[in-house]
């Protein structure tokens, strides 16, 4: 690159930062969304609209401007990065588990199992996550690729990770200066985020198959 270093050696390196970032991310988005679209999905009433809307107002913000705006408060940084992203993936892993335990809540189990007596902690916990985690896991394989290009693009504006820490997003920005000296300098970060990107989705499309039993069924 433009100061000599190995660009295959930090682009290798840099798949570590992108992973702990997108793990964490997801899991702080998994978790705490899981958590608040269970509890709104099976209490409704006050207790959906307490948990709700405040999540509706969140999803009103486009997910890139909400990270950029956290990211604003808590100042660039990796670990900014992570939190920045994964409190704006809360909102849509609340609303899509919302929609699962509502769907589930009504089902002939769950009102068996109110029936003799169990508690809505064992509801929830024993049969309405159980039921409600294909497509959870599915979308959380989605959302892994959009992490990726999300931390990306905010260290290749500067709010992400800091050099001289290797990051793709941060190996882009640094290096279009020398685009028409040096193409290679962007070029190959830009197909590993591609290429994993692409990964990823694919992988996603695949679990989906496999966990569906509708679609097991067509084939």
């Amino acid at each position: 690159d433009e100061l000599g270093r190995d660009i295959l050696s930090r682009v290798i390196f840099g798949a570590s930062t992108s992973l702990q970032i997108q793990a964490g991310a997801v899991a702080i988005g998994l978790v705490t969304g899981t958590i608040l679209g269970l509890v709104a999905g099976y209490g409704g009433g006050w207790v959906d609209e307490l948990i709700m809307r405040p999540m509706d107002v969140l999803l009103a913000f486009p997910g890139v401007f909400l990270s950029i705006a956290l990211i604003a408060v808590l100042g660039p940084g990796t670990a900014s990065v992570t939190y920045a992203v994964g409190i704006a993936l809360i909102p849509s892993f609340a609303r899509m588990m919302r929609s699962c335990a509502m769907a589930c809540r009504e089902l002939e189990y769950v009102q068996a199992a109110r029936a003799i007596g169990a508690s809505a902690g064992r509801i929830l916990l024993w049969h309405i996550l159980p039921n409600s985690a294909p497509p959870v896991i599915v979308y959380t394989t989605l959302v892994l690729a959009y992490v990726l290009l999300t931390a990306s693009g905010l260290s290749y504006l500067g709010l992400g990770v800091q050099p001289p820490q290797p990051e793709w997003g941060a190996m882009l920005s640094n290096s279009r200066t020398y685009l028409l000296t040096a193409p290679h300098a962007t070029v190959i970060p830009g197909l590993a985020i591609m290429i994993v990107s692409l990964a990823l989705n694919v992988f996603g499309d695949g679990l989906r198959d496999a966990l569906d039993p509708r679609m097991r069924g067509g084939l």
